[in-house]
């Protein structure tokens, strides 16, 4: 009774100072941190203002590039030292390798079916990344089929974001466990152990198969993605199988999430190895970069400003999600009010309800420069992708928003030949006649409530 009636006492003269002095504190990590200024602005004021919410908020959300976890994290090389430098090549932003071959699965059957088929087909390693394992009935399916190559020996790490996937590791992946697959979880949350380490995830998909076989692209794990069959409520996605010298920068990349995954089990890295170029015709020439806390800069939001700028005729962009930042949405604006033809695939409804309230300005503004915005209408759009001039498309994992280009860990590849570039354009193209046009609205005649949902959405989307 006595301690707390001396605390009782002391803290109206001491809290205050404290809460002043731990405010000045965070509010000095946030100036090294070398945020985007609305981010800067936006966290200092939710600091100042509502410290009870602002202080313990960044503390959990707001790591970024110095937080002494993501140190621990050496800096990506996707460029092996032993490559032949007419084969691979390194580049401003990534690697850029040849004679590779593409396939690309524009359905979630396509998806689902190429999976299974690389997973029974593998005889030496199998290693997946994902930020997504769904506790259903195709989640159940993967692990099921990693248990049965596990027993087999073949070699299988399954590598799952602690937040992404939180709380799926029971009975069913047990099984894998105990038929000798490894499972690790990327950055866990808890223990509390490492402040600020809650806002930077894993959104890298990534599937390697005996080193030589590769799926990338935005689809997770989950009956929302793929599936046997053809279901009307899945959600529209795109990924591709990859074989050929660009899978060894993408065994780079799972390689060194793995191993941070791993460090205090002291694992040690394994080497690259080799993989020669595919033997065949109509081979592609791939960029892969990797982008977050691991590398230095913004690669992947670099590489996509660089080309929308350099576009001669046409920018398309395909998101579920779109909260650019300022350079993005005036680079856009530019090019349409410049007469180039630029246009904006998004869903109508996605499933994150505040992201669609704060993009309506940008749209708005975007719809006024000439852009085409399209919202898709039949269902959830989930799919990335970025296609400029005819001569340079994009897909990958990383959306058009400020948490994907600027937080997480995130996975692109850059297609350069006519045949990537034709795969991704028929896949946009489909998407587009099921979309209808975006329908300004008179913000003088929108609810006072309405206006200001969606302002309070856009100022807080540079927190996240």
């Amino acid at each position: 009774m006595e301690v707390g009636y001396y605390v009782d006492a002391i803290w109206p003269y001491l809290g205050p100072p404290l809460g002043f002095g731990l405010a000045f504190l965070l509010i000095s990590r946030l100036m090294r941190e070398k945020r985007r200024p609305s981010a800067t602005v936006a966290w200092m004021l939710v600091i100042v203002w509502i410290p009870y919410i602002g202080v313990p908020l960044y503390l959990v959300l707001g790591g970024r590039k110095i937080s002494k976890l993501t140190k621990r994290k050496s800096r990506i090389n996707i460029a092996p030292p032993n490559a032949s430098s007419g084969t691979v090549t390194s580049s401003p932003f990534g690697v850029i390798s040849k004679g590779n071959r593409t396939e690309f699965q524009q359905t979630g059957v396509k998806a689902f079916e190429s999976l299974i088929h690389e997973i029974q087909q593998a005889t030496t390693s199998i290693e997946i990344a994902t930020f997504i394992l769904s506790h259903d009935a195709i989640g159940r399916r993967i692990v099921r089929e990693l248990s049965q190559q596990a027993k087999k020996g073949v070699e299988v790490r399954l590598l799952l974001d602690a937040v992404g996937s939180f709380g799926k590791k029971t009975l069913y992946m047990l099984e894998l466990e105990k038929a000798g697959g490894k499972i690790e979880r990327f950055m866990p949350v808890l223990p509390f152990a490492s402040l600020g380490k809650a806002n930077l995830r894993n959104h890298r998909k990534l599937a390697i198969f005996d080193s030589k076989r590769a799926i990338i692209g935005g689809r997770n794990i989950g009956r929302e993605y793929m599936g046997p069959v053809p279901a009307s409520k899945r959600w529209k996605d795109l990924s591709l199988l990859i074989e050929g010298p660009a899978v060894m920068q993408l065994s780079a990349i799972f390689e060194a999430d793995w191993t941070f995954a791993c460090h205090k089990k002291g694992h040690q890295a394994r080497e690259i190895k080799t993989v020669e170029e595919y033997q065949g015709t109509e081979l592609s020439t791939i960029e892969i970069m990797a982008s977050g806390p691991d590398t230095l800069g913004d690669p992947l939001y670099e590489k996509i400003l660089s080309i929308i700028q350099e576009a001669d005729t046409s920018v398309t962009i395909v998101t579920p999600y779109y909260i650019p930042d300022e350079v993005i949405q005036r680079s856009l604006i530019v090019k349409a009010r410049t007469g180039k033809s630029v246009k904006l695939l998004i869903p109508k409804k996605s499933n994150h309800p505040i992201t669609d309230l704060a993009r309506n300005s940008f749209l708005r503004e975007l719809s006024e420069a000439g852009v085409e915005v399209l919202l898709y209408a039949p269902g959830m759009l989930h799919g990335k992708a970025i296609l400029v001039d005819d001569t340079i498309a994009m897909t990958g994992s990383a959306n058009i928003d400020l948490r994907s280009l600027f937080v997480n860990y995130e996975l692109g590849a850059f297609f350069y030949d006519h045949g990537d570039i034709q795969a991704i354009e028929n896949w946009i193209q489909k998407l587009s006649t099921d979309a209808e046009p975006f329908q300004e609205f008179d913000t003088e005649k929108q609810s006072f409530l309405r206006l200001m949902a969606e302002d309070l959405s856009r100022l807080v989307t540079p927190l996240l």
